[in-house]
């Protein structure tokens, strides 16, 4: 398994050079062209990756979501859990980035087995960067308007937020 995961990758831009090769294209331009256009859809996007760089560093450092969200805390308490974990389930849709740097803080705090731990673990993966997407796939190709895309997507994130609580509570309890 360790020869063909070494030699695969060779095998591929070869494949592709041989089929270009055969079919009479120029590959080196076809390349430069490939790569003046990835540069351009980076140009595109910059701007608003920037942004939400700014955005969550700025709720980050601020405090401002363990502000929000302190009314919680006797509840959280009472299920075993910490704030945290609304922090990163707040943050989940907006930067995977950032929910995965809480995800880490949360395991290496209490633990991967730990109830936490599992909660955090099933946050990750039931969620998705809803506004990471959106800017990111919708700023390359153009698109203001994301009619119900956000709406959608930000209703699965609720989803999938709710039923991690749920199904490791039931699978695990406290």
């Amino acid at each position: 398994m360790g020869t063909i995961s070494i030699i695969i990758l060779p095998l591929i831009v070869l494949i592709i050079i041989l089929y270009g090769f055969f079919k009479k294209v120029d590959i080196y331009d076809s390349f430069l062209k490939g790569v003046l256009e990835g540069l351009k859809t980076s140009l595109d996007i910059f701007p608003c990756l920037i942004a939400m760089i700014f955005a969550v560093n700025l709720l980050t450092s601020s405090g401002l979501i363990e502000s929000l969200f302190s009314f919680s805390k006797q509840l959280l308490t009472r299920f075993s859990l910490s704030m945290e974990i609304v922090s990163m389930a707040f943050f989940r849709p907006i930067s995977g980035t950032a929910s995965l740097a809480m995800l880490n803080n949360i395991l290496a705090n209490f633990g991967p087995d730990s109830f936490m731990g599992r909660i955090a673990s099933t946050l990750q993966g039931a969620t998705d960067t809803t506004f990471y997407v959106i800017t990111l796939y919708f700023g390359s190709i153009g698109i203001k308007k994301s009619r119900y895309a956000l709406k959608v997507g930000l209703f699965a994130d609720l989803v999938g937020i709710i039923m991690s609580f749920i199904i490791v509570y039931l699978i695990f309890g406290i």
